[in-house]
C-alpha cells in the first residue's frame, strides 16, 4: 500500500501525488508560465554575477544539466545549486512565496527532468513547479508566516524552500506518495538558513536559494532509492519541523488546509525593483512623489520589523544594497528608477546619492504591524510637503505587472546573454509551454552566448 493518511506530511504528500493538471484552474496555469519566465530571465542576468561565478568554480563537476546562461555543464545537484544561486543573485526574482520560490522550485525542477530518463511534457513541468509553489507556502504558514518565521532569524527562501523544491522534483520523478512522503521527511533535515547575512552585507543570502533547491532535489532523489524519510516531521513532537523551527508561532493545520483550493502561487508578486520586496512600496510611493519638483528631504514611516531588515546604511556590495531603503530610494530619486543598473558598484559609488542618502530619515513605528506598507513624505526645495503610502505595490498579484512590463523586464535580463532570438524563442516556448511534448527543449535555449557570463556584475 502505497498511501498512509496519520500525519500531515502523509496528507500532503498524498494529495502531490493525486493532484493532476487538469485540477488547476486557467488562472493559475497563466500565473505559474509569467513565473516560470520571470525566473528564467532573473537567473540567465544572474549567471553573470559574483555569487554564480563563485558557485560555478566550487561545485566543479561536469555532468548532462545545463548550467543557465553559461556554455557549461554539471551533475543534476550541482546545476540545482548553480542556477538556484544564479536566480536570487540579483534580487530580481520573485516573492511571496516561501519567500522566493521560483528561484527555489524552478532550478530543482529543471535538474530533476535529466533524471527521469523519459520526456516530461510542459504540462507537467508546470504543474510541478505550481505544487512545489504550493508546498513551499504552505510550510512557511504552517510556521506562522513571514514576519513570525524571518523574526526568528530562519530565511524562509532556505527553511520552508526545500520542501518546495522536494515536492516538485519528487513530482517530476513519478514518485508515489509514499516516496513523496520520504521526500519530505529527508528536505525537514536539510532545512536551514539565517539572516546573519543582514548585518554585514554579506553575500551568504544568495546561497540560500541554491541550497534549498539542491537539497529538495537530492531528499526526491534518495527517496526514489528507497531511502525512507522521517513522517511526523510535522508533528508536535521532538525533532519535529515545526516544534524546532516555530515553537512559538506554528500553526500545523496551515499545512494542509484547502488543498487544492487555494493555490498559493496566485499570491506571489513579480519584482519591477531590484531589490528587497519590502522596500518596493516605498519606492512605488517617492517614484510618483518625484514628479511633484526636486527633492530635498525624505522621511519614511515604517514597521520596526522592515526597519530592522532594510534599514542599513552602508552599500558595501551589490547585496548590501538591495537589501538598504536608504540606499535605494536616494538611487531612484538620482537616476529616476530602481533596476539593477541603480544597484550596481559605479552607481553606488556615485556622489549625488551618497548626498541623497544623508537627506533620508527612516521612522520605525511600533504602531504598524510588521508588514505593513511604508509611508513617505517628501519635502521639495521649495519647501512643499507631500505624503504617498502605496498599500499595494506594483508587481503584487493585486497590481500585476501587465505582458509588456513583464515581457520587457525578462528581455533586459535574457538578451545579452542568450541573445535576443533565443530570448524570444525561450520567451514564446513558456509562454506556450503546456503544447511543449519535452521540457528539455526549454533548458536548451538557456545556453549562455560564448563569452556573455564572463562580463560581470558586482
Amino acid at each position: 500500500m502505497n498511501k498512509r493518511e496519520h500525519f500531515l506530511s502523509d496528507r500532503l504528500a498524498n494529495f502531490i501525488a493525486d493532484s493532476s493538471f487538469d485540477d488547476l484552474p486557467h488562472e493559475v496555469v497563466e500565473k505559474a508560465k509569467r513565473h516560470l519566465l520571470d525566473t528564467l530571465g532573473a537567473a540567465l542576468a544572474g549567471a553573470r554575477t559574483e555569487p554564480a561565478r563563485a558557485a560555478r568554480s566550487a561545485m566543479d563537476s561536469t555532468g548532462d544539466d545545463i548550467v543557465w546562461g553559461t556554455s557549461r555543464r554539471a551533475h543534476a545537484r550541482d546545476a540545482a545549486f548553480i542556477n538556484g544561486v544564479a536566480a536570487h543573485a540579483l534580487e530580481l526574482d520573485d516573492s511571496g512565496g516561501c519567500d522566493h520560490s521560483g528561484a527555489v522550485v524552478v532550478p530543482a525542477v529543471f535538474a530533476a527532468l535529466g533524471r527521469v530518463g523519459r520526456p516530461v511534457s510542459g504540462r507537467a513541468l508546470l504543474h510541478a513547479i505550481v505544487l512545489g509553489y504550493d508546498t513551499a507556502r504552505r510550510v512557511l504558514e504552517a510556521c506562522g508566516g513571514y514576519s513570525a518565521h524571518n523574526a526568528r532569524g530562519w530565511h524562509s527562501t532556505m527553511t520552508c524552500g526545500v520542501f518546495g523544491a522536494a515536492a516538485a522534483s519528487a513530482r517530476v520523478l513519478g514518485l508515489d506518495a509514499r516516496g513523496i512522503g520520504a521526500a519530505l521527511g529527508h528536505a525537514a533535515s536539510f532545512a536551514g538558513g539565517l539572516w546573519g547575512f543582514i548585518h554585514d552585507g554579506s553575500q551568504t543570502k544568495r546561497l540560500h536559494s541554491g541550497r534549498a533547491a539542491e537539497g529538495g532535489l537530492t531528499a526526491a532523489l534518495l527517496a526514489a532509492q528507497g531511502l525512507s524519510g522521517a513522517t511526523r516531521v510535522f508533528e508536535d513532537v521532538w525533532g519535529g519541523f515545526l516544534r524546532t523551527f516555530a515553537p512559538d508561532s506554528g500553526n500545523p493545520e496551515a499545512l494542509v488546509a484547502e488543498l487544492g483550493a487555494n493555490w498559493k502561487i496566485m499570491r506571489c508578486s513579480i519584482k519591477p525593483h531590484a531589490c528587497c520586496r519590502s522596500i518596493h512600496s516605498a519606492l512605488d510611493a517617492l517614484i510618483e512623489l518625484t514628479s511633484g519638483g526636486p527633492v530635498a528631504h525624505v522621511r519614511v514611516r515604517l514597521s520596526e520589523f522592515v526597519h530592522g531588515m532594510c534599514g542599513g546604511r552602508e552599500p558595501v556590495n551589490l547585496a548590501s544594497a538591495q537589501m538598504s531603503m536608504p540606499y535605494a530610494l536616494a538611487a531612484a530619486v538620482v537616476f529616476g528608477n530602481a533596476g539593477i543598473d541603480a544597484f550596481v558598484g559605479r552607481a553606488r559609488g556615485d556622489e549625488r546619492v551618497a548626498s541623497m542618502m544623508h537627506r533620508i530619515v527612516l521612522e520605525p513605528d511600533a504602531s504598524l504591524a510588521d508588514l505593513d506598507e511604508p509611508e513617505v513624505t517628501v519635502t521639495y526645495a521649495d519647501g512643499t510637503v507631500r505624503s504617498l503610502q502605496a498599500t499595494i505595490p506594483l508587481g503584487d498579484p493585486r497590481r500585476p505587472l501587465d505582458d509588456p512590463q513583464l515581457l520587457t523586464k525578462y528581455r533586459s535580463l535574457a538578451a545579452d546573454v542568450i541573445g535576443n532570438d533565443a530570448a524570444d524563442l525561450l520567451a514564446h516556448a513558456v509562454l506556450n509551454v503546456e503544447a511543449c511534448a519535452d521540457a528539455n527543449m526549454l533548458e536548451r535555449l538557456l545556453v549562455g552566448r560564448t563569452g556573455s557570463y564572463e562580463i560581470e556584475i558586482s
